[in-house]
């Protein structure tokens, strides 16, 4: 990073630091502790722990599958989304989330501006039994793993310093309009009755066509094809993954009850059937079962049964990790045969995945499962209106989240050029961005 950009990030400190001890900023009064569930409050506690640890997961699961002279970038690339969007977050980001709807599009960013009135303020309307506070850094761990999803279509290629611009921009103008729109009670999906459990289209979609956007703009890399670093850190990041998605999912009932053992069960058996279903995919096509496939079926079924946990039963949810497994390892084959360059399949595996996990929602969601939030059964029930609207919320997701990212992408390289010289890509981006090696 040159020192003329490193100025600004120093003068968001600042200015920061400068809010934070201004006279009356500290004080607030206690929070209310009605209608507070210390049960529902200590799990949501654990889950939000759980989500965290799903981007150290990630960044061992991306890291090991790049060679190995970018290693190390491509975790940090995961690892500084914990520092810079958790400082977005407070300043604007849950504002902009889940501050007072502007046109159920966005929030309001005057509504939480720098986490005033969240101490003290009343618990969230869809999370009755926790405190304000703690809903507010549950949904911090979701804004911080999206843009780390992305990195794996651009791995080997992006200039550190631009790819930092790149996800505040995404944070603030793709991320957190989704969220709002999702998740708010006046958000536009959500009055629209689109059902996203624990983000489905949030995150995996709108990180998914983000790196499909990613992977087109930025070309192409010199040496595409290299063996994985460590496959044995693959192993261990899939094994983060796997353990804090259980907070992911079971943690989006936002209390200890029966809805979180829906999800936790749902998540468990769509995530085995997904792995064990693409190494048994791999063996039809004549390839060997590896430690790579079990990994990347695993995380799959995870990506597809995030939007539709707590909404199906666990039958239906085996039938979500075997579809999208197949699916997805159909269209890992088919963009080896492209000339799109997403270095670790972002785009098939996790926006697909998110896809077919949405679509699937509104083939299998049932009131029997979740009869607070889910207004019509699924198409195998006989009922079509919900199966129409997850399809239309599709379409329009994807269109704004790849349109929005190219945008941002041309942005960002107007200001600053995304892509490494020849020469620094050829040395590795431990090097040449970091001065580390593995």
């Amino acid at each position: 990073m040159s020192k003329k950009l490193a100025i600004v990030p120093f003068v968001l400190l600042i200015s920061v630091l400068v809010y934070s001890v201004w006279p009356g900023k500290a004080v607030v009064t206690p929070a209310s502790t009605e209608n507070i569930s210390w049960g529902d409050t200590a799990w949501m506690l654990t889950a939000t722990a759980l989500v965290l640890i799903m981007t150290p997961g990630l960044a061992f699961f991306y890291g090991g599958m790049v060679s190995k002279k970018n290693v190390i970038s491509t975790m940090l690339q995961s690892f500084i989304c914990m520092a810079l969007i958790t400082v977005l977050w407070v300043v604007i980001g849950f504002s902009l989330s889940f501050g007072n709807s502007i046109g159920g599009i966005i929030g309001d960013p005057r509504t939480f501006f720098m986490m005033n009135r969240v101490i003290e303020g009343k618990p969230w309307v869809l999370a009755p039994t926790i405190p304000l506070i703690l809903f507010a850094f549950f949904q911090l761990k979701f804004a911080i793993i999206t843009p780390a999803l992305i990195t794996g279509a651009f791995a080997e290629r992006i200039k550190f310093s631009s790819y930092l611009l790149f996800i505040v921009l995404f944070s603030i103008l793709i991320y957190s309009p989704l969220a709002h729109a999702t998740w708010h009670p006046d958000g536009l999906l959500f009055k629209w009755g689109v059902l996203d459990f624990a983000g489905g289209t949030v995150v995996h979609m709108s990180a998914g066509w983000a790196a499909l956007a990613s992977a087109i703009y930025l070309k192409k890399r010199l040496e595409p094809a290299h063996a994985p670093a460590r496959i044995t850190y693959v192993l261990l990041g899939t094994g983060l993954l796997w353990f804090g998605w259980f907070g992911f999912n079971a943690g989006s009932a936002f209390g200890a009850n029966a809805l979180a053992g829906v999800a936790l069960a749902t998540t468990s058996t769509a995530s085995a059937a997904a792995a064990f279903s693409w190494i048994i995919f791999d063996e039809i096509k004549g390839r060997k079962p590896s430690a790579m496939g079990t990994c990347i079926g695993a995380v799959v079924g995870l990506v597809a049964i995030t939007p539709a946990a707590g909404f199906i039963s666990i039958p239906h949810s085996l039938a979500v990790g075997i579809i999208s497994s197949i699916v997805s390892n159909l269209m890992v084959d088919w963009r080896s045969k492209t000339s799109i360059d997403d270095t670790l399949d972002v785009f098939p595996c996790h926006g697909v995945g998110g896809i077919i996990g949405m679509l699937l929602t509104g083939v299998f969601a049932s009131q029997a499962v979740n009869p607070a939030n889910v207004t019509g059964n699924g198409l195998l029930f006989g009922e079509y209106k919900l199966f129409l609207i997850q399809c239309s919320a599709m379409v329009g997701v994807s269109v704004f989240a790849f349109t929005g990212t190219w945008l941002l992408l041309r942005f960002t390289n107007w200001i600053l050029p995304l892509r490494v010289t020849e020469a620094e890509e050829e040395l590795g981006l431990d090097i040449s961005q970091h001065n580390e090696k593995l």
